[in-house]
């Protein structure tokens, strides 16, 4: 018999899920937006790469894994702006007096967001060996694994964000100021072995780098490599810290 909380959180996901799909130009901007990546960043990234600290074997394997992070963070990291929304018009409150738990009600809206990920994920991916791409099929699919765990930490955090700001202008401009610099730290479009120190620096303690890191070793078929492990780890310590977060501020906000 399936606990309840499970069922609570299923139903909260199909809920959710049913909403993006009865927005399909979100769905579509969605399924597009990697194929764009791919057709206006490719070529440039591909010049680039005959210069110095980039790996020339197989650009493709350096330039997707760094998008797929960076469609992770771009995908998940405002959808906070929904549950604002759905505050607002006194959804969530009804919700929240439901005998559903409150981390069922996030749980399933996390799940529907891993879900949109991972289906942009494949659309990336897809795209990329279609122009060239050539990487380790198990890396490749333990990478999209990788990135979904990332999704939904980085789901939770927003969700818990958005709950304690309470105003989308407030939200929206503080992810606006931290996720773009933080990206760029990460090293997702340009190698920070180029960078001078102190950026060099930065970009190490920068926890994104390190799952950046990892997704390409993954590609490049290194999956017992140390660096995987420790990207792993950081995407599923954020899942945990990111979920509590989440939870508490659907609990307190619900006082």
């Amino acid at each position: 018999m399936t606990p309840q909380p499970v069922n609570d959180a299923v139903a909260v996901f199909q809920r959710s899920l049913r909403y993006t799909l009865r927005n399909p130009a979100w769905v579509a901007v969605g399924l597009i937006q990697p194929a764009l990546y791919l057709l206006f960043f490719g070529p440039l990234l591909l010049k680039l790469s005959s210069g110095p600290g980039f790996d020339h074997t197989n650009s493709w394997s350096v330039f997707v894994p760094g998008l797929l992070v960076q469609q992770a963070m771009f995908s998940c990291v405002f959808v906070g702006i929904g549950i604002l929304g759905e505050r607002r018009a006194g959804v969530l409150d009804r919700m929240r007096v439901s005998p559903a738990s409150k981390t069922a009600l996030l749980a399933g809206r996390v799940a529907r967001d891993v879900v949109v990920l991972l289906v942009q994920a494949s659309v990336l991916v897809l795209g990329a060996v279609a122009v060239g791409l050539r990487a380790s099929l198990p890396g490749v699919l333990l990478a999209v694994v990788l990135v979904g765990v990332l999704a939904a930490g980085m789901s939770s955090l927003s969700y818990g964000l958005a709950l304690r700001m309470g105003q989308e202008e407030a939200y929206s401009g503080v992810l606006n100021a931290v996720t773009l610099p933080v990206l760029l730290l990460s090293g997702i479009l340009l190698p920070m072995s180029l960078a001078p120190g102190w950026l060099a620096w930065m970009s190490r303690a920068n926890p994104l780098t390190h799952v950046v890191t990892a997704e390409r070793h993954l590609f490049a078929g290194d999956i017992d490599s140390g660096r995987v492990l420790l990207g792993a780890g950081l995407a599923v310590l954020l899942v945990l810290v990111a979920g509590r977060f989440g939870i508490r501020a659907m609990q307190e906000t619900a006082r």
